[in-house]
């Protein structure tokens, strides 16, 4: 099974989870219709006990016949436990089996999951005992490529304790740096704040000083994640031969209307929801079309995507200024459809194709 095969398996097992987990409520069940499925997918054969053992007995301390929800076996030993929780419990790591029943056998990576999001466990900090936090971790509803990856290293034809281990000590290090920086983005705690103000403000950081400057440390963040945003659609654009994208500051543009007054002259300005768009657009029509002769226009009230830069072939004009975001595709009746942001964009690739298939 190659990379791209298992992309689209993933996805399917994604679609699957998103749509019976909320008709899932026991441990039993989430097993069957979400755990499964999932090793399934990954290759291995979940109705051979010999290869994937359910209720693996792990005798731990002076406890005999304790079991853990299932073993992935090699050459008769277990190297993967795996621990389920119900779809509708929270994993907490510390409360997990995994813990005590790690270091009696030879498993070198363990799995708490609850259906829908998975937590992978090795021995980094201290050899035959789990660490106490993941190597890697996800929602299967939310799969990045980066998951995508390290996931496809534990599929059965790709299993090497040996090459998933090099690497999870620092794939370890990055989500944990990820996720706390993350954390500070979204609410910056005193010591980071402090952290900060010992570079750049040369007064007493007392804690007046601290929760005055955490809102400025919070804004700066996301304005420097906008500008790098905007630098990124700019790159990209404007290599492909696009008229060069008007974007200053990107909180004045977020405020405005596609129009502004500029130097007392309207001006049309293109906003990275726009661009976007234009992006998901070319994607979807990337099968029928070259993504080379797909081109936009800004108009003041709405956004038009054509084909060969004519303004007599026209696709789609897409109006995602307010809260009525919506599209109009160019095809008999003029469909009009509601969107909540531009990747919505996708659920009518049919119709887009549709039209461009005139202008072929």
């Amino acid at each position: 099974m190659g990379m791209e095969q298992f992309i689209n398996n993933m996805e399917l097992i994604s679609q699957r989870v998103e749509k019976l987990k909320g008709s899932v409520s026991t441990e039993e069940a989430t097993k069957t219709a979400l755990v499964l499925p999932f090793f399934s997918t990954l290759g291995y054969d979940v109705f051979n006990p010999l290869e994937f053992t359910p209720e693996f007995i792990a005798d731990v301390g002076i406890k005999k016949g304790e079991k853990v929800d299932y073993a992935i076996m090699e050459n008769n030993e277990p190297v993967i436990l795996i621990e389920c929780k119900s779809v509708n419990e929270q994993l907490t790591n510390h409360d997990s089996q995994l813990f005590r029943y790690f270091g009696t056998s030879t498993s070198k990576f363990g799995i708490l999951t609850n259906g829908i999001e998975y937590r992978f466990f090795t021995d980094l900090e201290e050899p035959n005992k789990m660490d106490s936090k993941p190597f890697l971790m996800f929602s299967i509803t939310d799969l990045k490529d980066a998951h995508l990856r390290e996931l496809f290293k534990f599929t059965k034809e790709n299993f090497n304790v040996q090459n998933i281990s090099s690497s999870a000590y620092e794939l370890k290090y990055v989500n944990l740096i990820r996720n706390y920086l993350n954390e500070q983005m979204e609410d910056p705690n005193e010591d980071f704040v402090k952290h900060i103000l010992n570079h750049v403000y040369e007064g007493v950081k007392t804690k007046a000083i601290i929760e005055r400057f955490t809102p400025t440390v919070k804004s700066t963040f996301n304005q420097m994640m906008k500008d790098k945003v905007t630098d990124k659609l700019n790159a990209a654009l404007n290599t492909t031969g696009e008229a060069k994208i008007k974007i200053s500051d990107k909180n004045d543009v977020e405020s405005l209307e596609p129009a502004k007054l500029k130097n007392n002259t309207l001006e049309v300005i293109t906003t990275p929801t726009e661009l976007e768009a234009y992006a998901v657009i070319k994607v979807s029509l990337m099968d029928i079309i070259s993504p080379e002769r797909i081109h936009y226009r800004d108009n003041q009230s709405y956004f038009n995507i054509l084909v060969d830069n004519n303004i007599r072939k026209w696709v789609v004009r897409a109006y995602l200024e307010g809260n009525n975001k919506k599209i109009v595709i160019n095809d008999e009746n003029k469909s009009t459809f509601s969107i909540e942001s531009p990747m919505d964009i996708v659920n009518y690739k049919e119709a887009l194709i549709g039209v461009v298939e005139k202008f072929v």
